[in-house]
């Protein structure tokens, strides 16, 4: 099956034993994944059908089915997809391979499977930074939610002076600004080479219109710094509280600055 997947999909699914391992200890990471909790749930109705896209090895959706969400996970990685149904199935929710790029196919076999509407749906980690082409995603999402739900969207921030800085510091200059290129950059994790491009506001905004409009950006890790300051900032826990207390201020006056930008759109009736 792994001889099918796209590049993205073969480097996550090439780490995806130790994905937990590596990243589920790291302060900095869990910091940032408490803010986008914090935003679903108010978001989300309670109880909600919520549908995650990229949702690796389920942390996330574990989170929300335990606080009583039914949870469908979508991944392209066959490993990241196991690991997640082996949290998600105990708890009532579920799992399928399924890449962004084929979110219209996706909702194709949802839908005629007799599946009701999505009443949200969500994608943390900029996942969607590895899909060069956003308008197939966004048909596909406006076909599973119903009108008036919200999309809850994390993508990599374009401007994020932690990662400058951090970089820098790191003796890696030339990492500094690649948040600045546009159009397809390589990328590389567990030794396999893919691309993502770092999609700006304007061009997300046009990609979801008309079925969806954007109400506000929320910044993601502007004081908490990127993964690339670990395992140093884990090792001081009252810095990176109050890094975290910072980001509770400029999460939305800032939010261009962050590490990441979560993008809340909404379902219109159209």
């Amino acid at each position: 099956m792994t001889s099918s997947l796209r590049p993205a999909a073969l480097a996550f699914d090439a780490i995806a034993p130790a994905f937990d391992s590596r990243f589920g200890a790291w302060s900095s990471v869990a910091a940032q994944r408490r803010a986008v909790r914090a935003a679903l749930l108010q978001q989300f109705p309670s109880e909600g059908r919520v549908l995650e896209l990229g949702g690796g090895t389920g942390e996330d959706a574990t989170f929300l089915a335990e606080h009583g969400f039914k949870v469908h996970l979508t991944d392209p990685s066959p490993t990241m997809v196991q690991l997640s149904a082996a949290k998600l199935t105990p708890l009532g929710s579920t799992a399928e391979i399924a890449a962004g790029e084929e979110m219209e196919e996706f909702a194709d076999r949802y839908l005629a499977a007799g599946h009701p509407l999505f009443d949200g749906a969500y994608s943390n980690f900029a996942p969607l930074n590895c899909v060069v082409d956003l308008a197939p995603v966004a048909r596909g999402l406006a076909r599973l939610l119903k009108p008036g739900a919200a999309a809850m969207l994390v993508l990599f921030g374009t401007c994020c002076p932690g990662e400058m800085i951090v970089e820098t510091l790191r003796g890696r200059p030339h990492l500094a600004l690649r948040r600045s290129k546009r159009g397809i950059v390589p990328a590389r994790l567990a030794k396999r080479e893919f691309n993502v491009v770092y999609h700006r506001r304007p061009e997300i905004e046009r990609s979801f219109a008309p079925w969806f409009v954007l109400e506000k950006r929320i910044g993601i890790g502007i004081a908490v710094p990127p993964s690339a300051a670990e395992p140093w900032i884990s090792n001081h826990p009252r810095l990176l509280a109050t890094m975290e207390a910072c980001d509770r201020a400029l999460a939305h006056p800032m939010a261009m600055l962050g590490d990441h930008v979560l993008y809340q759109l909404r379902r219109t009736e159209q």
